[in-house]
């Protein structure tokens, strides 16, 4: 077993040889003092781990996008897939592996994760997710609080086959600030493990949370409709500052004064900036797509959305997604009209449906949690092809983080972020064989040497180094 801290080392040489050599200098090639004040000036410094051209022959595929190939092939190199199908050839010095009585698919996406800024042990030093100081805090960034070497990113990878995830703020606030892709590499840096050219978050929340937490300090929002008067007045700000902005890149002058919160909002009414709003009842849900359309900008998905099958229709109409969980409800007043057959109502109507996880285990089995909504679909009718439920482990959230042009599915030209399960991925009893991102294999369950993990990894009861 290899530490993540020395797998980090001992992949800066080899990383600096490989695809991409220089990190980008900037998110923008215009000078600073002619544009909207919204670049990244943490750009990512992602590089590919080397990996080897690499053939997977007779195994069971799920393309991610509802396809599934019987004794399929797969062949992927410098860090892409190349081809896929049957009677796939392995070119001279590829690696070739057998996958009788296994099951190949894209690497789980998960689009809702405070890794690292919830990193484990779970200890109020580690408590950096949520800055619950006031109900707008659209000036912090998740990245900013990102550790790396959090033992959860290990075991998203070895037990969960996760290569990709956002990490979010917490949900104290009305605006919880930016959210972070990233790909789950061991690295020194958040930059890192930032996902090349993927697009920010916003992090919002509506019902208990930020009522419940600011209420109780005596301030606004204390009810439901504080929740939306703080959003509105909020966003009519932003739409003023941005107007400012707007006019000073066009005709000159002095540049308005800096605003990091309001940067991050303008760029959501740019459209460069996703939302992704915390939200669990139907009601509110319809409440803020409306309110979305009054100040023109667009929900890219509501997380954890319990009663999301109740307007499957409007949610489809809107183009926004749901991001639920199987049967993770009733734990307060706004969750208990959860229902297990959730996922398979928005996918029968038609709706962007997805799981997600929201915590450090269930990351780790978000196809035992997809096993669970198709089972629940299928007792009442709704049949659901398994390689059509990997939809919402892959291609789904891969759309609602816009980075589903790259990842997310099994296409010729996309990243190989791939997963070789040792059986049926929705048996409790199956566990990645082996995972690789873009082509390079990070772990493998047969190899010590390919199983990094944190050097704050504790273990778990039976694990060591294997002799």
């Amino acid at each position: 077993m290899i530490r993540r801290s020395v797998a980090i080392a001992l992949a800066l040489a080899a990383c600096a040889c490989s695809a991409g050599s220089a990190p980008p200098k900037s998110s923008s090639s215009e000078p600073a003092s002619s544009r909207a004040p919204n670049p990244d000036p943490y750009p990512s410094t992602y590089r590919k781990y080397p990996g080897a051209t690499t053939l997977v022959t007779h195994v069971t595929i799920f393309d991610g996008e509802g396809g599934k190939i019987a004794d399929g092939s797969i062949l992927f190199a410098g860090g892409e897939i190349v081809e896929l199908g049957t009677g796939v050839t392995a070119p001279a010095g590829a690696t070739v592996i057998d996958g009788h009585g296994k099951v190949l698919t894209p690497g789980i996406i998960d689009v809702h994760s405070h890794l690292g800024d919830y990193p484990s042990p779970g200890v109020k030093a580690h408590s950096d997710g949520n800055e619950a100081t006031g109900p707008v805090t659209a000036d912090v960034w998740a990245e900013h609080s990102v550790w790396p070497q959090d033992p959860g990113f290990s075991r998203a990878l070895a037990n969960g086959g996760v290569t990709t995830l956002q990490i979010l703020p917490g949900s104290a606030n009305l605006f919880g600030g930016r959210s972070v892709t990233l790909k789950n590499v061991p690295a020194r840096t958040m930059q890192a493990m930032k996902f090349p050219g993927a697009p920010y978050g916003l992090k919002m929340a509506c019902g208990e949370n930020p009522k419940n937490v600011y209420g109780s300090k005596g301030r606004q929002p204390s009810t439901r409709m504080g929740n939306v008067a703080v959003d509105r007045q909020t966003w009519a700000k932003a739409a003023e500052y941005k107007r400012k902005w707007d006019k000073y890149v066009k005709d000159g002058g002095e540049p308005p004064a800096r605003d990091i919160g309001m940067d991050t909002l303008a760029g959501v009414l740019s459209g460069d900036i996703l939302v992704h709003n915390h939200c669990y009842r139907a009601d509110e849900m319809a409440i803020v797509m409306d309110m979305a359309k009054e100040f023109g900008y667009h929900v890219t998905a509501f997380h954890h959305a319990v009663e999301a099958y109740k307007i499957a229709d409007l949610l489809k109409a809107n183009d926004t997604c749901a991001a639920v969980w199987a049967d993770w409800y009733g734990f307060k007043m706004e969750s208990y009209d959860g229902i297990r057959e959730n996922l398979a109502l928005l996918q029968n109507a038609g709706a962007c449906a997805m799981i997600h996880s929201d915590d450090q285990d269930g990351i780790q089995r978000l196809n035992q949690e997809v096993a669970k909504a198709l089972f629940a679909g299928r007792r009442m009718g709704i049949a659901i092809p398994d390689e059509v439920a990997w939809e919402w482990l892959t291609i789904n959230p891969a759309k609602a983080l816009g980075v589903d042009k790259r990842t997310g599915s099994l296409k010729v030209g996309k990243m190989a972020d791939i997963v070789l399960w040792n059986g049926d991925p929705f048996s409790v009893y199956s566990r990645p064989e082996k995972v690789w991102i873009d082509g390079a294999l990070l772990y493998d369950s047969r190899d010590p040497k390919r199983r990094p993990v944190s050097d704050f990894e504790l273990g778990m009861p039976g694990e060591g180094d294997v002799k």
